[in-house]
């Protein structure tokens, strides 16, 4: 990806403000739409609903025998005008109360109070209807409800709620009404304040998303940063931040462990590749420093030499294979057979291989055993393991120059343990020493057996074979190497 392509991309700063900016505007929307777009609506059905609880109270109350008296002090405290009619008769009043002059019931013909009657009728017993009271002047208004004499406001919008009942036996018509005040003004002076709140809430928004911005940006940035000098190869830098929210500080710990451990994976490789390079130059070195001895020298094509060759290139080999059965292992291309074999019968036949280093550098290895155990693995594997853990016994013991390899069973397992007393593991390195030409004391050595790459080795078969292994060591002590593994039945003849 292009530098071009990078900068191009929105930073946190401004995808804050814009999701901050876009709730606002959401926010607004829903205040305007509820605030000013239905304001008049919500007043008319607020003003409706008082109509009809109090329709519905003074209903209840009919046949109470100051029901009059109610109706009186119910219209003064809510400012509505009733009036009662008698179905017999609709062309007088029986009651009426609050007779307010912008009430528009004052107003109405006989017959337009006979027509509200019967809607009322059809419609369940109750009826409501918003009027726009307009002066005959004015050519507009409800057609239906044109007052015959001018209404005292010219123009007015009224809302009635009329409600049939029965007192003694009589059916009667309730009708209330409510002058209803515009709301325009309100509306106009609401959508003036809509758009202070807007802009203040905007640059609120603004405000929040460079602070929020900043502490969260500012941790990521110092990350990003440490990040990149990891990936040009520096991996000592500290991710830690003091500042931030949980998340940051548990990337930080992350990429700090992380840079641990790519930095000790990478002087591994740098110290495997000089190991490596070192083992290999040895025995070609060695090679080939006899052969020009043997070429120019009369006299030195003698066994000795030519032995010499043969256990450098022997050596050379054993190296090699080593690194192509580690590469198998790691990569999980090495196929395991699993077979039913004598475990007890494998380290014996390996023991035979020591026989020289016994006879001539004066080594003691020991074996110890309590009986036969069989276990189904890849007996050429398992006993690759049991040479490389001997071999490093070898290589580290101490100057007592004695191996002791114990096998135990116990709990339907058999475990094989090789005991070294030289220096020791510390503790805190015992977790490194399965790495590939890992060395405690750093220096790399020829070794007496082997080439470097035994436990490394151990670890893969043994992983591959899903066997329990570890270590025990205390620093002056010396080292015990052990593995486990599941006793199986010994085989029948006929197998």
């Amino acid at each position: 990806m292009t530098k071009k392509k990078r900068r191009s991309r929105i930073g946190i700063r401004w995808q804050l403000f814009g999701t901050l900016a876009l709730l606002t505007v959401v926010f607004i929307m829903v205040l305007w739409v509820f605030q000013i777009r239905l304001l008049s609506y919500f007043y008319e059905k607020e003003k409706f609903s008082e109509m009809e609880a109090l329709a519905a109270e003074l209903v209840t109350n009919a046949d109470d025998e100051d029901f009059l008296e109610k109706v009186e002090s119910h219209a003064r405290e809510q400012d509505t005008c009733i009036r009662l009619y008698a179905a017999y008769d609709l062309e007088k009043d029986i009651v009426k109360a609050h007779s307010a002059a912008d009430c528009v019931i004052h107003y109405m013909t006989e017959s337009q109070i006979a027509e509200i009657y019967e809607l009322a009728e059809k419609n369940g017993g109750t009826y409501d209807r918003r009027l726009e009271i307009r002066n005959p002047m004015h050519g507009e208004g409800d057609e239906d409800f044109r007052l015959p004499m001018i209404h005292p406001r010219s123009d007015s919008i009224n809302a009635i709620h009329a409600r049939m009942l029965e007192i003694g036996g009589e059916d009667y018509l309730l009708i209330l009404d409510v002058p209803l005040t515009p709301v325009s003004a309100v509306t106009k002076t609401l959508e003036l304040q809509f758009l202070w709140i807007a802009a203040a809430m905007m640059l609120t928004a603004l405000l929040i998303a460079l602070i929020a911005s900043h502490i969260i940006a500012k941790p990521l940035a110092d990350i990003t940063e440490k990040a990149r000098k990891m990936a040009a190869g520096n991996y000592e830098p500290d991710f830690s931040v003091k500042t931030g929210y949980r998340e940051v500080k548990e990337l930080a710990e992350v990429l700090n462990h992380a840079a641990s451990e790519i930095g000790a994976t990478d002087r591994l490789q740098k110290e495997l590749i000089a190991n490596i390079s070192h083992d290999l130059r040895t025995p070609l070195t060695m090679i080939k420093g006899y052969s020009e001895m043997m070429r120019d020298i009369p006299g030195e094509n003698s066994p000795e030499n030519v032995q010499a060759i043969i256990d450098e290139t022997t050596r050379l080999s054993e190296l090699v294979n080593d690194l192509m059965d580690l590469s198998k292992l790691q990569a999980g291309t090495q196929k395991i057979a699993p077979a039913v074999f004598d475990l007890t019968a494998t380290v014996r036949d390996t023991m035979h291989r020591y026989d020289t280093l016994i006879r001539h550098e004066g080594y003691r290895i020991e074996f110890q055993s309590a009986g036969e155990a069989f276990v189904c693995a890849d007996r050429v594997l398992i006993l690759q393991v049991i040479y490389n853990l001997i071999n490093n016994a070898v290589n580290y013991t101490g100057e007592s120059k004695r191996v002791v390899v114990t096998e135990t069973v116990e709990n339907g397992r058999v475990r094989l343990s090789v005991a070294d007393d030289g220096e020791g593991i510390p503790p805190e390195q015992i977790h490194e020493i399965w790495d590939r030409y890992y060395r405690v004391d750093k220096v790399h050595k020829r070794s007496v057996m082997g080439t470097g790459l035994g436990l490394s080795i151990v670890k893969g078969v043994l992983e591959a074979h899903n066997a329990t292994y570890g270590v025990e060591s205390a620093v002056g002590v010396g080292s015990v190497f052990w593995f486990e593994l599941e006793l199986c039945e010994p085989p029948t003849e006929q197998e």
